[in-house]
């Protein structure tokens, strides 16, 4: 069953492929020139973390992206969010608007990076609502700083999934920083539109944003951050320490999601990972978002938005 969607799947990407838009001649887009369409802030020290902050709720929610994206990709989600709560969307240093360098990463790293944040805008207890390896993030934090936690949101959480030794090594080889950098255009559009269940023209601002960052001057930096990222995740599995999670969690993901499971290495379906996660965090709530792939908040964002207001209240 999944093998027979998954090659319908393939074949419905390689049509979107042929797709009339053409970035690779618009001029470069700095980092710095993203537009979130929200105003951005960034923290003091080094590494300076960028972040948009919004709404002014009792509860503050702090969303934390995937690997490859930024505070942007919360962009159908803040609006709603901060009608409830003070919501405040980050870019991982690395990614977005925030310091590229060689960093020492981890998810440990990440996680210690929310945690000055929160120092810095003196939040004693925050929500963590992470998406993809954002939740693998969220994981190592609710594990660390249990005590600056109210509750944890995972949506299409890395990190639960078990990966073998073979298995890392394979997608260590797989992505590269000079693959990162040499993804032509409609391989940008591919790999987008893999993350969801029925791509569509709208969300077009990905692929150009991507491929016109592609010629920003510390681009490198950021492949560079990609590659480590995904490193980092196989360096430090969390699948093996679920149990150990002592806040109300809620996981969140899409029936259709083809990148979790692997469909190359762990062939099967996205309920079988997570209802594992669900029996495995002591107190979780799971919930299941039908007709939508991995990029849960943005292909399905009014019943996402909803799912988590509804949890986190």
């Amino acid at each position: 069953m999944r093998k027979s969607i998954y090659l319908f799947t393939i074949l419905s990407l390689l049509f979107i492929g042929c797709s009339g838009y053409l970035y690779t001649n618009l001029p470069p887009l700095e980092f710095s020139e993203i537009d979130y369409g929200f105003s951005v802030k960034r923290t003091l020290n080094n590494p300076y973390i960028s972040y948009i902050d919004e709404g002014n709720g009792e509860k503050t929610i702090i969303l934390v992206h995937g690997l490859a994206s930024n505070a942007g990709f919360w962009r159908y989600n803040i609006p709603e969010l901060a009608k409830h709560f003070r919501v405040i969307a980050v870019d991982l240093p690395g990614y977005g608007k925030s310091q590229k360098a060689a960093y020492p990463y981890s998810m440990s790293f990440f996680a210690e990076q929310i945690k000055r944040l929160a120092d810095e805008l003196e939040l004693k207890k925050i929500v963590f609502a992470g998406h993809s390896m954002g939740g693998q993030i969220g994981i190592v934090f609710a594990l660390k700083y249990p005590d600056r936690l109210e509750k944890l949101i995972l949506a299409s959480p890395a990190g639960i999934e078990e990966f073998q030794k073979g298995e890392g090594d394979w997608l260590r080889s797989v992505i590269t920083t000079s693959g990162v950098k040499k993804t032509s255009e409609d391989g940008v559009r591919r790999n987008l539109a893999n993350n969801f269940y029925n791509w569509s023209d709208r969300w077009e601002w990905m692929v150009e944003e991507r491929v016109r960052m592609s010629k920003a001057k510390d681009f490198g930096e950021f492949a560079y951050t990609v590659v480590r990222s995904v490193n980092v995740m196989l360096d430090e599995p969390t699948f093996d320490k679920l149990d150990k999670i002592s806040v109300p969690t809620l996981i969140i993901y899409g029936k259709y999601d083809w990148l979790i499971p692997n469909p190359y290495l762990n062939p099967g379906f996205p309920a079988d990972v997570f209802s594992f996660g669900a029996r495995a965090i002591p107190n979780c709530m799971l919930h299941e978002i039908d007709d939508c792939g991995h990029m849960v908040q943005i292909e399905k964002p009014e019943e996402f938005n909803r799912t988590v207001i509804n949890f986190a209240k």
